[in-house]
């Protein structure tokens, strides 16, 4: 149970206070509601662009990871569909640091031109060596348009393509700063002891202007009605199939349900998947299957490597029916029990450190819930076998799937 206090500063700031009088360390843990969802079309990466042009100074602090070290602290962030999230722990007693550096790059981040083009180049060296000059790398830029064609989820966080970085101008970089880096914008969660936050949240985030209302109309999909399909030949050393289908959105019953069948039906060398279509019947010499969910839907992906002698639309072929098969299975009840033992044990393993409490409360917040901290692991618990094959059988059909065939270049 992670109990938690509540205040929003004038200027919007939400701030959330978990008390841990116990713990020898806090986590100090802000989250912006921006991702790449938030981005131009025409103007995409730079959500993640900001993950790093964060780090590159701001009024008072040219370099923000040294006054973290010195204060015996560690620090990252990272970058997703829907937020951009930044975490800190420290010793208690050094905690105060944290406001300091977050609430003076919130308020005036250096944009120095030298740190623009040198964090410019890293990114777009990262999306080269991670998407571009690696075998597969560049799988979700052709999967997401094939899934989103509506959505701004039809590009993964490092965008769409480099030039869209390459262009980016100063002004282009300070628009997104004053639009989406405001205090409005914004969860802070700080967690162990906090007996000062109010205080310190007040002195330091308290003077820092709101920014703008940000509309969230994002436009939806229209159901899709058939089955879409893409090959692509590549430097790539065997044939792969990635097969993805669209699923409602996170924090639902509904998303947990297909969690657990995931885990059930592609999950490690017990899963049905891997039984039957690698070890008993040879159509792949590897596959698996996952589920991710994000706050305006989510993807079921399953991926196989074929084996040398199969051939795509026979991959494809058994894909669908074990999919149908294990669907009708008649009892799923040993598995839907491991699963659910495997993710309360998880979840209370992971509430042990300070930080991960942070982050999870922080999420729940952000998405507009911050009691889904608490209560999410409920709704897992509650699925049961019918339940969860009506939401298989709703979701991971034909008419909602989009198959991507990547070949070797001939």
């Amino acid at each position: 149970m992670i109990n938690f206090e509540h205040f929003t500063l004038s200027n919007g700031l939400q701030v959330f206070v978990h008390q841990d009088s116990k713990s020898l360390t806090s986590a100090f843990n802000l989250c912006y509601h921006v991702g790449s969802r938030d981005e131009h079309p025409e103007k995409t990466g730079f959500a993640h662009l900001f993950e790093h042009l964060m780090f590159g100074g701001s009024k008072n602090v040219p370099s923000f990871d040294e006054p973290v070290q010195r204060a015996g602290g560690s620090n990252n962030a990272f970058t997703s569909l829907d937020i951009t999230n930044y975490y800190i722990t420290l010793p208690n007693q050094n905690l105060e640091t944290a406001f300091w550096l977050e609430s003076d790059r919130m308020h005036s981040l250096s944009f120095d031109p030298k740190v623009l083009v040198t964090q410019k180049s890293v990114v777009i060296e990262e999306f080269k060596q991670r998407y571009l000059n690696q075998p597969y790398g560049d799988v979700w830029l052709h999967l997401r348009p094939m899934l989103y064609q509506q959505h701004p989820y039809s590009w993964p966080t490092i965008g769409k393509e480099t030039s869209h970085i390459e262009n980016a101008s100063m002004e282009d970089v300070k628009d997104f700063f004053f639009r989406f880096y405001r205090p409005n914008n914004a969860v802070l969660v700080v967690a162990g002891e906090t007996s000062k936050a109010r205080d310190w949240a007040e002195k330091w985030f308290g003077p820092i202007p709101a920014g703008p209302k940000i509309p969230r109309n994002y436009p939806m999909e229209i159901p899709q009605t058939q089955a879409r399909y893409k090959t692509v030949h590549a430097n790539v050393p065997v044939k792969t199939l990635y097969k993805a289908f669209k699923t409602p959105a996170k924090y639902s019953s509904e998303a947990y349900a297909l969690d657990i069948f995931a885990d059930a039906f592609g999950r490690g060398q017990t899963s049905a998947l891997y039984q039957k279509l690698v070890k008993d019947q040879g159509i792949f010499t590897s596959a698996g299957a996952s589920h991710t969910a994000y706050h305006d839907g989510g993807l079921f992906v399953i991926h196989g490597t074929l084996a040398n002698e199969v051939s795509f639309e026979d991959a494809d072929h058994a894909i669908n029916a074990l999919l149908q098969s294990e669907i009708a299975r008649a009892d799923y009840s040993k598995k839907l029990q491991k699963v659910k033992t495997q993710a309360l044990s998880l979840d209370k393993f992971g509430e042990t450190e300070i930080l991960n409490r942070a982050m999870k409360l922080a999420f729940a917040a952000t998405f507009g819930n911050p009691n889904l901290c608490n209560t999410a692991l409920d709704l897992l618990l509650q699925v049961d076998e019918d339940f969860m094959k009506h939401q298989a059988k709703t979701y991971l059909h034909a008419n909602n799937s989009c198959t991507l065939f990547y070949s070797p270049r001939e």
